[in-house]
């Protein structure tokens, strides 16, 4: 068994072990030692990487009761290994996963939900409750939550034995019996966890919720603690800066800025449409009547327009109408039908001539490709429907 360090002083950042057994493991070496400060993956939370003698540890796994250390060098069975943490990433971890902890908890006490899922990724927290909470909800779990890490509270971990074990209310997602560590965000959670956390609430100094989800008859919260959350607003202020900049408004008022541009956006957009609507009705009237047929490439604004031409010219044509909307460099949406051809039946030939895709009703064909326009046109002058 390796004694675990970790368990009662998540805070350490290096320290001493005997080797006890270090043996190949593929491109990898598996050190075992007497005692480890390394967290190994568990309960949601990735393994801790760091150090020992220089060697670069990569992975840490609990296997048949033993904390194996898979290292890029050998260590000599026998001799002392010095640990050293990557104490920026476990503290990162350790914050979030003691601010998913406050925020379980008060979800638990106000909703009677439990979590029934957690991963810590590299960047954010998610958690899976078996209830639904509106937004409203969260953002006063949020508020509390962040109440807890002013409150400075102290984070108690300890090993109840089984008599007492049995006369205390705490969470859990197993049927744990013994050798049970809880830990306690007082007044706020207590939860059986093997995880490291921080000793008072103050050290995960501030806690956002940043997306929430239905997912599965619950909902699934996403979080960001700490230096994250930190991370986080700064990205925020700078973008908020950026379009402040941008659209010449203090930073206060660049929601409403956004929403006038986004109206006068749609304002145009309709005054384009009806353009090109008024367009095409022009170009209908003037559109020739022939036995072949007819292809007209432009960029249309307006896919509505683009099949009223379509519609229209297909009585025009003997053969085909196809209509055809982009430019050379971004390549071509396409409408083609007929009255008198089964498209569905010709789509294949067409796509193939042009390096097409698409394909539809026998009077109607729709996709894309990437030739030139005076490609398509030269294809159209000889396609015989």
């Amino acid at each position: 068994m390796t004694t675990r360090l970790y368990d009662t002083d998540s805070h350490l950042r290096e320290f001493t072990a005997a080797v006890l057994r270090c043996e190949p493991a593929g491109a990898r070496w598996r050190v075992v030692l007497d005692r480890t400060a390394f967290f190994p993956e568990g309960g949601g939370q990735p393994a801790d990487t760091g150090a020992l003698n220089g060697a670069a540890v990569t992975d840490v796994q609990e296997e048949s009761g033993e904390v194996a250390h898979y290292t890029d060098a050998p260590l000599e069975p026998g001799t002392t290994a010095h640990g050293v943490i990557d104490w920026g990433k476990r503290f990162r971890r350790m914050q979030a996963h003691t601010g998913e902890h406050i925020v379980s908890g008060l979800v638990h006490t106000h909703y009677g939900y439990r979590n029934v899922g957690f991963h810590l990724g590299d960047e954010t927290v998610t958690m899976d409750y078996d209830g639904e909470l509106t937004w409203e909800q969260l953002m006063e779990i949020e508020r509390l939550a962040n109440e807890a890490v002013w409150r400075d509270v102290p984070v108690r971990i300890e090993y109840p034995a089984p008599e007492a074990l049995v006369k205390m209310t705490y969470r859990s997602k197993l049927d744990l019996r013994e050798n049970v560590r809880i830990v306690t965000v007082e007044g706020y959670d207590v939860c059986a966890c093997c995880a490291p956390h921080v000793s008072r609430t103050g050290e995960v100094g501030a806690i956002k919720i940043v997306d929430s989800m239905r997912h599965r008859g619950g909902v699934r919260l996403t979080i960001l603690c700490g230096a994250d959350a930190q991370a986080d607003y700064a990205l925020r202020h700078a973008q908020v800066a950026s379009l402040s900049h941008l659209l010449s408004v203090p930073r206060a008022d660049v929601v409403a800025a956004a929403e006038r541009l986004l109206r006068e956006k749609e304002a145009l957009e309709r005054e384009l449409a009806a353009r090109e609507r008024a367009h095409t009705m022009q170009r209908l009237r003037d559109m020739p009547e022939t036995p072949g047929n007819l292809c007209v490439v432009d960029a249309f604004a307006d896919a509505d327009a683009m099949r009223e031409l379509v519609n229209a010219g297909m009585a025009r044509a003997g053969g085909v109408c196809a209509a055809f909307s982009g430019d050379d460099e971004a390549g071509y949406r396409y409408i083609i039908g007929s009255l008198h051809t089964d498209l569905r039946a010709r789509a294949a030939e067409i796509n193939a001539a042009l390096g097409g895709r698409g394909g539809g009703k026998p009077t109607m064909i729709q996709g894309s490709c990437p030739a030139k326009k005076a490609e398509i046109e030269a294809f159209f002058e000889t396609f015989q429907a």
